[in-house]
């Protein structure tokens, strides 16, 4: 199974994701101009080599209206270290709060953020000095905007839409973190621009590497409290914060914000693994630098290879039933099914006082346990749900059609670990047969000999 793995060790932020993806791909320059075709109005995509405790990767640097963005992913603030001068008051393009970013981007509006009320005052970037974009008046739009912004880029539907997705969570997490519905929330141009250029590009170099399982590690988040103009926040932002609930973080040793929410969002969308790095034959790492120098080398490590199967952090959710009607426990069932569980199955059980009841079990990844259980609570007449942790070792699955005696029918194969199965799909082969007037059996064996011939 080809198989991308993130190293997040230095936390993670946009232009550090989409950099090292950057160097995954085996035609660099084509996907440059991938890049800067995307037709996002204003911006430039620039691939810098960049070195960091004396690794060689690239740092990849947005320019909006020709002027570099010195990081809008979150808002201008500055680290507080207690014990030294007063941190400078720095303007802040937000309307609570914001943060600098691992890389040493100061991103503005959270890329995006809440914003009230527009200002054509110049702002305060890293050091103190002034800066002013050369584009005039600041203005500021909202979801309805941006969701056309999205659709107008010139890339496939499926980045399309992967881009919005991201950016919705994203809008969610400032939201939640303002106290603001979605549709109160606004953009500041540039940030927003700066924001989807970030999220556009991962998309779509996502979609030019087309790995099948994405993982990660545990993310770090640095430690510390940060400084905007409207006061102090602690590290991680609430916003960051609120997209990486459920998701295995750690503080680390560097004191400061070190994921962005535009990275924690793009996690929270791709990665369906946090944990340490799967068994993988490694074809190619790349590495996406940060501005700023640490200790440690301040980067994204993304590696690309093939793995046998997966394994996935798992949760299995268990409630008895003792008295619910059967159609109502066969509905709550096909809801969790619908809602995305992995498996939903019924086992007789017996309870106190000798009482025949249902266990109902469902199976879901770890980070929808919260989801799956409050839709149990719901829909059964249980008063508590049992989680139980556990890994699922899994054969990869694909599907191909294939040409018989009863036209096209679909094929599963799932394989690894030395295994390999190959099972047609019933429902294809019920409805060939009966279109055919003839005995399911045949059908099957039609499907059979096929299978043969592609073998052989």
């Amino acid at each position: 199974m080809k198989t991308l793995y993130l190293e997040c060790g230095m936390g993670a932020a946009g232009d550090m994701l989409l950099a090292a993806l950057y160097e995954l791909d085996p035609d660099r320059k084509a996907a440059l101009a991938a890049l800067n075709g995307l037709g996002i109005p204003h911006v430039r995509y620039f691939a810098d080599p960049s070195e960091k405790c004396g690794i060689l990767g690239t740092h990849m640097t947005v320019t909006v209206y020709d002027d570099e963005e010195e990081s809008w992913d979150s808002s201008c603030m500055e680290q507080v270290v207690h014990d030294e001068p007063p941190v400078q008051e720095v303007y802040s393009h937000e309307h609570s709060g914001g943060h600098h970013d691992a890389d040493g981007h100061t991103h503005g509006q959270y890329g995006p953020d809440a914003h009230t009320q527009e200002h054509d005052h110049p702002h305060l970037h890293d050091g103190g000095h002034p800066h002013t974009h050369g584009h005039g008046h600041h203005h500021h739009t909202g979801m309805a905007e941006i969701e056309s912004l999205i659709s107008s880029l010139h890339c496939s539907d499926a980045v399309k839409e992967q881009v919005l997705s991201v950016y919705t969570l994203i809008a969610e997490a400032e939201s939640k973190a303002h106290g603001r519905p979605v549709s109160e929330i606004h953009f500041h141009e540039v940030g927003s621009l700066d924001a989807i250029a970030d999220v556009a590009g991962v998309c779509l170099m996502l979609e030019r590497l087309a790995p099948e399982r994405i993982t990660a590690s545990p993310v770090t988040v640095g430690f510390g409290q940060v400084r905007c103009a409207h006061g102090i926040l602690p590290v991680p932002a609430p916003a960051t914060a609120f997209l990486l609930r459920g998701i295995p973080t750690q503080s680390g040793r560097i004191q400061g914000e070190l994921c962005t929410p535009t990275g924690a969002a793009l996690l929270r969308c791709f990665a369906k693994e946090f944990s340490v790095m799967p068994v993988m034959a490694v074809q190619s790492i790349g590495y996406g630098m940060g501005k700023k120098d640490f200790e440690a080398a301040n980067c994204v490590r993304a590696m690309l290879g093939e793995t046998d199967g997966g394994r996935e952090e798992l949760c299995e959710l268990r409630c008895n039933l003792d008295d619910m009607t059967g159609e109502a426990i066969a509905y709550a069932q096909q809801l969790l099914l619908k809602e995305g569980a992995l498996d939903v199955f019924l086992t007789p059980v017996q309870m106190k006082k000798s009482r025949p009841a249902v266990l109902l079990t469902c199976l879901c990844p770890r980070e929808d346990s919260e989801k799956f259980s409050l839709l149990m609570l719901r829909h059964t007449t249980t008063l508590g749900v049992r989680e139980i942790s556990c890994r699922r070792i899994s054969l990869a699955r694909s599907s191909e059609q294939i040409e018989t005696a009863f036209g096209k029918i679909t094929v599963k194969t799932s394989e690894g670990f030395g295994v390999r199965r190959q099972k047609p799909e019933y429902d294809e082969i019920a409805a060939a047969a009966e279109a055919a007037g003839v005995p399911f059996e045949e059908a099957a064996r039609a499907v059979d000999a096929a299978l043969d011939r592609q073998m052989h």
